[in-house]
């Protein structure tokens, strides 16, 4: 079951709709990182992201998304725990991207209600001060703490969901240690690009393209975390090794016993990584923003690209990708000015309509219908996008699909 398990999660999050590995190393960090060794409360056993309070963690936000991307790995495996599963999807979610294998024992439990109050996750905006209080409280010593900082290496942040926006890295699909090498060598100052009245973040001043967070300065900062910046900046392998244990170990807290990988926390060996070159086509760019929810870069490139543009090979537009996020502040854009095709089908015969029903996006959908998106178009599973809310126990969305069913086609 162990290799059809991890071709199954591996499917779930990279294919050519999206690859969601940061998100999945996401929810996983958040859904463990809520443990307080005081009392053994939170953790990762028993899902409880999907309850009130945790999923109303402003933390949280937007991981609602991978939660649902992996319900068919639970659906196919519903032996297996929603911890389980959310875990074990980071774990590979690293490995999938280049970097090192981490440990990770099936071993957790399904709860049917929240635990953990909120609050409990980093706070961004903080400092080293704050840092050692939230790792401490899990168990975590000051070498750990950055260790498991440099998951910053991959994904992004979105302006939409944490009121911060860019990558910390040039290569974000890439497990490496580019996220040390850079917060020790490029030049960071303060940035507007959260707005006059966003959080404070900070900017390369070599390309004004990267960022990083207040708690990320202060590991370069703070005399007790930077000599471990400094030894992953310069090997990337030390880096791999301890980031495995230390993950492995925030993976397992509130675990049963036999969940503590501390036994099998192995030295762990690199795997090969690449990427391909960044296109410069602006429409391959204007699809990328509009998956990244970004409204500023989407209206700057719009008037340079093919709007109505289709991804080779996924056959998905800049619509798709913007629903699929749940990107609703896009949607005046998209459908009213620019009047991208609602009814596009990808390779898998599903629309905008369907990715945004499949993750909640009410909003979104509701956008759609009044755009009068074809609410009866099916895909390749023959079905429809209320066929899909139904099936994902969307019951905003199937309030307002049913509400629109009757609409006709606009597009033939």
């Amino acid at each position: 079951m162990a290799a059809a398990l991890k071709s199954e999660i591996r499917s779930a999050l990279i294919n050519r709709k999206a690859n969601a590995c940061p998100m999945a190393v996401r929810v996983a960090w958040h859904s463990s990182g809520t443990f307080d060794k005081s009392d053994s409360s939170g953790g990762s056993n028993g899902g409880t992201m999907r309850f009130e309070p945790e999923i109303t963690d402003d933390a949280n936000a937007g991981l609602s998304i991978i939660q649902d991307m992996l319900l068919r790995v639970k659906k196919e495996h519903p032996e297996i725990s929603y911890g389980d599963i959310w875990t074990l999807a980071g774990a590979q979610a690293v490995e999938f991207l280049g970097g090192p294998k981490v440990p990770h024992t099936i071993c957790r439990t399904d709860r049917t209600s929240g635990v953990p109050e909120n609050g409990r996750l980093p706070d961004a905006s903080q400092g080293a001060a704050h840092l050692r209080d939230v790792f401490y409280r899990m168990g975590f010593n000051d070498q750990e703490i950055v260790a498991l900082s440099g998951a910053h290496t991959l994904g992004r942040c979105h302006l939409a969901r944490s009121g911060y926006d860019g990558p910390w890295t040039t290569k974000p699909l890439n497990f490496d240690n580019e996220y040390f090498v850079n917060l020790l060598n490029r030049t960071w100052r303060k940035s507007s690009r959260t707005g006059p009245n966003g959080p404070m973040q900070y900017e390369d001043a070599e390309t004004s393209t990267l960022m990083m967070l207040p708690t990320d300065i202060a590991l370069r900062d703070d005399p007790a975390f930077r000599p471990h910046v400094e030894r992953y900046a310069r090997d990337e392998q030390v880096f791999f090794d301890e980031f495995a244990s230390a993950f492995a170990k925030l993976l397992a807290l509130g675990t049963p016993p036999a969940g503590c990988p501390a036994a099998a926390a192995a030295k762990t060996s690199t795997s090969s990584t690449s990427s391909s070159a960044h296109s410069a086509d602006h429409s391959a760019e204007f699809r990328e923003q509009a998956m990244h929810g970004s409204l500023a870069k989407v209206t700057e490139l719009a008037p340079k690209a093919d709007v109505q543009s289709i991804e080779v090979g996924s056959g998905r537009t800049a619509l798709h990708k913007a629903a699929f996020w749940g990107h609703d502040h896009l949607m005046d854009l998209l459908l009213n000015t620019l009047k991208v095709n609602t009814d596009v089908q990808d390779y898998n015969g599903d629309t905008a309509l369907h990715d945004a029903a499949r993750f909640g996006h009410a909003g979104v959908v509701k956008h759609l219908v009044d755009a009068r998106a074809n609410t009866q178009a099916k895909n390749r599973e023959g079905q429809t996008p209320l066929d899909v809310a139904i099936e994902y126990a969307k019951p905003k969305v199937i309030a307002v699909l049913r509400g629109g069913s009757g609409i006709i086609p606009s597009k033939l």
